[in-house]
């Protein structure tokens, strides 16, 4: 087990005093059987009235109302954690679902939802054919299928890291040849899809104190990544961005069906439209259970 403190900084400036809509936001710790919060601090500039909540994941979010007009709009959350995630997790797969294709339980189908469907367009079954390569017989190991996927995302996606909102479709992402963590995340849950499987996108922190991973400049940064749904392990976490299995170097904060409902930050404003000048973004995670200071 290791303390880590976290410290996530935002930062939107404005090129005139502007009226700050609420704004919501998702930065908590998703706490687990791997994964324990010791200490959590929001603060806003100017100062917002907070309220909280947990939405259909389970997710805790809370949104900001602020008065007046502002210029810049500063959030700054720290968090101390302590995590036991393992390098080389064994997982308890389900003797019905140790080869693919398999059927979920009737109960797993309802339960999981749309979480089993494609969320984009794929009218010619371009990304089913090109998931279908990574399948090497009928029937084949279900976790060997879902590795070789995740590991082999990065033959084919550069990774490049994008300052701009949104995210590539799958599609784009295999047609460009490259993508941001975000977009490894969308191509690996909808090419999963796609075969049937369960899966939900995940945002939160990586720990590249050590490891030198893909997606993080310095000691940490926001991430995303993807987990999968296994009758008899449960979820399964994948980062197709660094090829790794299991939740080792990972934060979580929020899981969603769509790359849209764990964005850590989101509101609007009121003033002139081109009143948004920039966003500044700053994340470091480091040992032991002190805060960074800014």
């Amino acid at each position: 087990m290791i303390a880590l403190g976290i410290y996530h900084r935002t930062v939107y400036r404005y090129r005139s005093p502007v009226a700050l809509g609420p704004h919501r936001l998702m930065v908590r710790p998703r706490e687990s059987r791997e994964l324990r919060l010791r200490a959590f601090d929001i603060a806003t500039s100017p100062v917002a009235t907070l309220t909280w909540a947990n939405d259909v994941y389970g997710n805790i979010v809370a949104t900001a109302y602020f008065q007046g007009l502002a210029d810049q709009l500063e959030i700054v959350c720290r968090s101390t954690i302590e995590l036991d995630a393992v390098a080389w997790p064994v997982f308890d797969i389900a003797a019905s679902a140790i080869h693919y294709p398999f059927r979920y339980e009737a109960d797993e189908v309802t339960d999981l939802g749309a979480l089993i469907f494609p969320r984009h367009a794929d009218p010619a079954g371009r990304l089913r054919n090109w998931a279908a390569g990574f399948v090497r017989g009928n029937p084949t190991d279900t976790l060997s299928l879902l590795k070789d996927m995740c590991t082999g995302i990065s033959a084919w996606i550069r990774y490049q890291d994008r300052e701009d909102e949104g995210t590539q479709t799958p599609l784009e992402t295999l047609d460009r040849g490259w993508g941001s963590c975000r977009d490894f995340a969308v191509l690996f849950v909808e090419a999963v899809r796609s075969l049937g499987f369960g899966a939900r996108i995940v945002s939160g922190y990586l720990d590249n104190s050590y490891s030198g991973r893909a997606g993080s400049a310095g000691a940490g940064s926001t991430h995303a990544w993807a987990e999968v749904y296994v009758p008899g392990a449960g979820w399964i976490t994948f980062d197709p961005t660094n090829r790794s299995v299991g939740g080792l170097n990972l934060i979580p904060v929020a899981v969603g069906r769509d790359i849209r409902q764990v964005v850590p930050v989101a509101g609007n404003f009121g003033g002139r439209t081109d009143a948004f000048l920039s966003m500044q973004v700053e994340v470091q995670v480091s040992a032991g259970p002190n805060f960074v200071q800014n």
